[in-house]
């Protein structure tokens, strides 16, 4: 868990998930017109979806033996990186 690639998974998911729950919100009406989306609801979507993201990769550290945010063992090896 305190791996640095353990904090770039986390992050990562969290902020795509983020980006994919504005989408959601934005999609709520029946259109999209910018000057009239509720930009505070649409980054309450965002918000929750980056702790909901973020609380399940902390939870997900008990499955994987590698130090990172996965849930189902790594495929890309981050010591490469780092």
């Amino acid at each position: 868990m305190w791996t640095k690639a353990f904090w770039v998974d986390l992050l990562e998911r969290s902020v795509k998930t983020a980006a994919q729950s504005v989408i959601l919100g934005l999609g709520l009406g029946e259109g999209f017109n910018a000057f009239e989306v509720d930009w505070q609801l649409a980054l309450g979507f965002a918000a929750g979806g980056a702790l909901l993201s973020a609380l399940t990769s902390l939870a997900s550290i008990a499955t994987t033996a590698q130090g990172t945010a996965q849930l189902f063992g790594n495929t890309y090896n981050y010591q490469d990186e780092i």
